[in-house]
């Protein structure tokens, strides 16, 4: 597979993924940079011994996580306008919400919802994380939990 394929199609996931880690416009479309520019760099050297997706996923949350040990705190921002996909203002502040919600898990949970929401398979995610897969099932379960709760108390405080 070319580089230029491989950007095309998951720079935009890869980007997601990153904001799921850091909550900042800027500080992801940085990190997502770097993670290109090392994919591009060990793209010769992939063995074809996962999927390509895998070893991409791999290579972003790896990067992300270094990122982070160097900043030691993540900056609390709301979402970047940009990054929504709708149109409509209620669904916006929903989609806000969530990047936000996500912003404040820990690492590990922020990484394996960050892929559940990319439609990962959670054998890959478990490839990706180093889990098991029956424990990556029920950390999404709980995972959406909690998110569920908070969407649950966001929605009543609107009402």
């Amino acid at each position: 597979m070319s580089f230029e394929i491989i950007y095309k199609e998951y720079y935009s996931k890869i980007f997601r993924l990153c904001m799921g880690y850091v909550n900042d416009d800027e500080w992801a479309r940085d990190i997502t940079q770097e993670i290109f520019i090392t994919i591009w760099q060990k793209l010769s050297q992939f063995r074809n011994e996962s999927a390509i997706g895998t070893w991409i996923y791999k290579i972003a949350s790896n990067q992300c996580l270094r990122q982070l040990e160097k900043q030691k705190r993540m900056p609390r921002s709301e979402m970047p306008f940009q990054l929504a996909e709708q149109k409509e203002p209620e669904i916006e502040g929903k989609i806000q919400f969530l990047y936000k919600c996500i912003s404040e898990l820990p690492e590990m949970d922020r990484i394996i919802i960050s892929l559940e929401l990319e439609d990962v398979k959670q054998a890959e995610i478990a490839g990706i994380v180093g889990l098991s897969e029956s424990n990556v099932r029920v950390k999404v379960h709980r995972i959406k939990e909690k998110l569920a709760a908070k969407f649950s108390t966001y929605e009543s405080d609107r009402l």
